[in-house]
């Protein structure tokens, strides 16, 4: 079975901080991004992350304590990918991270469900199923789109009977 999208809807949240590190092209091994995640477990960063933001960082909005790939991309511009966390706006930032604030936002959120790795690199149809119900993108004051994998426990973290995860793909939405 291919991936499919099988849920598509609005999140709102408030002023949020993406506490995180940035990466680019020039740091994909075969194509991917996997090498920089597994970094990320070697090093314990989410663990730095998680402690600065407090006991409780799904505070902040439902699902804010899962695992982020965050992406910008902007015609004419690097493209980025961030490895990090959302947390409440003001949290401190570790030493050897780098921060981007959002001010209150909207996401549109699509539920990816299949098995890895299937269900990688599905933006364009996000994108396109999110279009269908009805939701408009929004680019940041320098032009550029701002998307994202969420990686949300069980729902990603806990294979079903059938073996396949969902991965959520959002991106920011009027």
């Amino acid at each position: 079975m291919m991936a499919e999208m099988i849920k598509a809807y609005r999140q709102s949240v408030g002023d949020v901080r993406f506490i995180g590190k940035r990466y680019g092209d020039s740091d994909r091994v075969d194509g991917m991004f996997a090498a920089r995640w597994d970094e990320w477990w070697a090093n314990g960063w989410f663990e730095a992350i998680e402690k600065q933001a407090g006991a409780s960082p799904n505070d902040t909005f439902e699902d804010s304590d899962a695992y982020i790939g965050l992406m910008r991309d902007k015609p004419g511009e690097p493209f980025q990918y961030w490895i990090g966390m959302f947390v409440p706006i003001h949290t401190d930032v570790p030493e050897g991270f780098a921060y981007i604030d959002f001010p209150k936002s909207a996401f549109g959120i699509c539920w990816v469900y299949g098995k890895e790795p299937d269900i990688y690199m599905k933006e364009a149809q996000c994108w396109e199923k999110l279009r269908e119900e009805g939701f408009e993108g929004v680019l940041d004051a320098d032009g550029a789109c701002w998307f994202f994998e969420r990686y949300g426990c069980p729902r990603f973290t806990a294979p079903d009977e059938k073996g396949n995860v969902i991965l959520d793909i959002g991106f920011f939405v009027k």
